[in-house]
């Protein structure tokens, strides 16, 4: 089990290097800064150093644990992150599909809604803080 905090944009493909080996399935997931029309140039992070570590430890261990993985990375960058690059990346590894995915699924509803991160985005227009959306609580409740 991986957990990564970091500014620095990844390789995905070192990072699934080896990943899942033995394993009967893997699922990944990365997710990109899109531009939603022309309306941003990019989205910043913050966080608070520690704290985000713990809260996605938790939620990774509890994956671990709920769907049987034989292994698991997450990786969250912060800082400003233009449009078009990685900003996350989750890999499961489990001896069965549905589990990998779900995994996968279980740990993208927990991290867009409950991983302490402060999102703003920025684009010609000027910067503005990203509110909670309902739709990522809902998302949680088949859970």
């Amino acid at each position: 089990m991986r957990v990564i905090v970091q500014a620095e944009p990844f390789d995905m493909a070192a990072e699934l290097h080896g990943f899942g080996a033995g394993s009967g399935a893997v699922v990944t997931f990365t997710g990109i800064v899109r531009d939603d029309g022309g309306r941003m140039q990019a989205l910043e992070l913050e966080h608070y150093p520690g704290m985000t570590e713990r809260a996605m430890t938790e939620i990774t261990r509890d994956a671990l644990h709920r769907f049987a993985l034989t292994d698991v990375t997450v990786i969250h960058r912060h800082g400003r992150i233009p449009v078009g690059e990685a900003i996350m990346m989750v890999a499961t590894a489990a001896r069965h599909r549905q589990a990998a995915f779900d995994a996968a699924e279980f740990l993208m509803d927990y991290l867009k809604s409950r991983a302490p991160f402060w999102k703003k985005e920025i684009g010609p227009e000027g910067e503005s803080w990203v509110a909670a959306r309902q739709a990522d609580e809902e998302a949680l409740k088949r859970w």
